[in-house]
């Protein structure tokens, strides 16, 4: 998105709340504040276009709205199922956990906790595109598996999982399937009867909501414990007064993200294609994830003898913002986990760059990052000692 004064490329880390999104939000700070547990008028305004918002949410995924609880977004969504899940099956004495190793942090640490507390978990390699072989997830299988988490979309690389044939795999082995389907919901279509998943977790911001409300989809056979303890809202699944403007801007950004989905991500994939095959013309330049089974905005590349951190802050010079990987882990020096995973050399995943666009992005931008990055690369490649 540009203004005229910066070019935002960062749209895997957050997005701008869509005018329309906001404009849905806006009574129900000012006018039906109402409790959404109050018996009274506002109050039931207030639960009953948290129960529209609701709908509207299934309605989208072409689930039922029984199957939708509202969280403040992925990381409580993702700690929710894995959590919950665990605690309640090894009560029958399944303890075993299969991901991935590239997954997202609020992932990989629930799996780093459960581990400690005697759990086991089998961490899944990837291929140099970062695709799990569902083959691998099989054999991962065991008696004492509850549970397999694998990512629709990497948050980093934009590379799309196998999630038919791993959904089909963990039902014929009598195994739940949660996916973290955060990167993935508001730009490709996720629909639970088409793909066998039994919990899958989505947040607003990134796909033109507000921040601090996400969900958790929940097959209506998965009995899932809650993972707070409080009031009866959200079923008493999910204690804690209802944030109902932000609900009112999740499903209406959602609806919006379904309704142009196709126009959205053609427009996205002209200016990503564009991008990429500009970027690959520098010298020592690589695309990381799937060059196919990609998402439409996704563009992460390594530049051979540059620090990705000076190159985002020469970017960050002529006003462009993107970033290196995971907005959860910024500030952290070390190369990241899933370029590393990929089999790219420490030295080069440090370089690693993330551009991600959306569709309020323009060509004019693309042409705009595409120059201000050669011309930084060859000023930082002159530099190097």
């Amino acid at each position: 998105m540009s203004h005229n004064d910066f070019i935002y490329a960062d749209n895997a880390a957050t997005t701008a709340v869509l005018p329309a999104v906001a404009d849905a939000m806006l009574p129900f700070f000012t006018e039906i504040y109402g409790n959404a547990s109050s018996p009274y008028e506002i109050g039931r305004r207030a639960k009953s276009a948290l129960e529209n918002a609701r709908a509207e949410i299934a309605h989208c995924f072409g689930c039922d709205a029984a199957e939708i609880f509202f969280t403040s977004g992925g990381t409580e969504s993702n700690n929710w199922a894995i959590q919950s899940i665990m605690k309640q099956k090894s009560k029958e004495s399944k303890t075993h956990i299969i991901t991935s190793q590239i997954e997202h942090h609020s992932i990989l640490r629930v799996c780093q906790e459960w581990e400690k507390e005697g759990g086991t978990v089998t961490y899944l390699p990837v291929d140099k595109n970062g695709l799990v072989n569902p083959a691998d997830v099989e054999k991962s299988i065991r008696g004492n598996t509850a549970l397999v988490s694998i990512m629709a979309a990497n948050n980093e690389i934009g590379t799309l999982q196998p999630l038919q044939e791993i959904g089909g795999i963990c039902r014929s082995h009598n195994v739940l399937f949660h996916t973290d389907a955060v990167q993935a919901v508001g730009h490709l279509p996720i629909n639970p009867h088409d793909i066998p998943v039994d919990l899958f977790s989505f947040s607003a911001h990134k796909f033109h909501g507000p921040k601090g409300i996400g969900g958790l989809y929940v097959n209506r056979s998965v009995n899932l414990p809650p993972l707070l303890f409080g009031g009866e809202q959200e079923r008493a699944k999910r204690p804690g007064t209802q944030n109902v403007a932000a609900a009112v801007g999740l499903s209406t950004a959602l609806s919006l993200a379904c309704q142009e989905m196709t126009e959205r991500n053609e427009k996205i994939r002209k200016l990503r294609d564009l991008l990429i095959e500009n970027v690959l013309k520098i010298p020592g330049s690589s695309l990381n994830g799937d060059p196919n089974q990609r998402l439409p905005g996704n563009a992460n590349f390594c530049f051979e003898g540059i620090e990705g951190e000076s190159l985002l802050l020469m970017m960050d010079m002529h006003n462009i913002y993107c970033s290196s990987g995971s907005a959860c882990t910024s500030g952290a020096t070390d190369p990241s986990h899933v370029i590393l995973a990929l089999g790219v050399p420490k030295d080069l995943a440090r370089s690693s760059v993330r551009i991600s666009l959306s569709h309020l992005n323009t060509e004019e931008d693309v042409r705009q990052i595409i120059s201000v990055l050669e011309e930084a690369i060859s000023r930082l490649r002159r530099l190097r000692p």
